[in-house]
């Protein structure tokens, strides 16, 4: 099993300004609390000991934060001097992993999916890239993805309303080799640049994880989040 997951904790957050300012997306309060305290309870719970906080904006305020929580995790920080973009960023935190392997999330999206289940799959696929997809009933506000018969991603869709479908729920297992073997530039899409082409080639697979998933990323769900995490 992997022990290691880098979290994506760069963004400017501007989405939710007009609620939260002056602070990273991952620090959004919630039930007084920083939304990064619940997705790190959730990877404790999912047995990861070391995490990368790939940072940018305000990243002072999530290092105090994380010196100061008393949690059984070893923290490092990859921090970014200008936007790197998604794959970017991710390339850069790669390189302060122990071992090759590792999840990634996003420091804005609690998706609860069974880390070990994920990981068998990956192992199972012979999978150098897997992406959680999460299935979802009339959306709009995300792309869609289609799977062949073999959990092979075959396609992202556009945004559109769907009546259902799957889409992208931000957890990814990679590792250090591949990421590097890429030989990308420094700033990329992680999205543009490594899923679309790597789809094409038929080398990333999906794992369906109907579980609870919620993005903050807009203001009615970090007000929905409050109600959902009180419990």
């Amino acid at each position: 099993m992997i022990r290691e997951c880098i979290v994506l904790a760069g963004g400017l957050g501007t989405r939710l300004r007009s609620v939260v300012a002056d602070k990273p997306k991952c620090m959004a309060p919630v039930n007084d609390r920083p939304f990064l305290h619940y997705l790190l309870q959730y990877l404790i719970r999912q047995g990861i000991t070391h995490v990368v906080l790939s940072l940018g904006y305000k990243s002072e305020q999530v290092i105090e934060w994380c010196e100061q929580a008393d949690l059984p995790l070893q923290f490092s920080y990859a921090i970014e001097a200008e936007p790197l973009g998604t794959g970017g960023a991710i390339l850069n935190a790669v390189s302060h992993l122990l071992e090759d392997e590792c999840f990634v999330v996003n420091g804005d999206t609690f998706f609860d999916v069974s880390l070990p289940a994920f990981y068998n799959f990956h192992q199972q696929a012979h999978s150098k890239l897997s992406l959680a997809l999460k299935p979802m009933l009339q959306f709009e506000r995300y792309g869609s993805v289609q799977l062949d018969q073999d959990a092979r991603i075959i396609a992202f869709l556009e945004k559109k309303y769907c009546e259902e479908g799957l889409i992208n729920g931000g957890v990814y297992l990679t590792s250090r080799a591949y990421m590097e073997s890429l030989q990308l530039p420094a700033q990329f899409s992680f999205e543009k640049e490594v899923l679309e082409p790597q789809v094409k080639n038929g080398q990333v697979y999906g794992y369906i994880s109907d579980t609870y998933f919620i993005d903050i990323g807009i203001p009615a769900d970090y007000e929905q989040v409050q109600t959902d995490f009180r419990s």
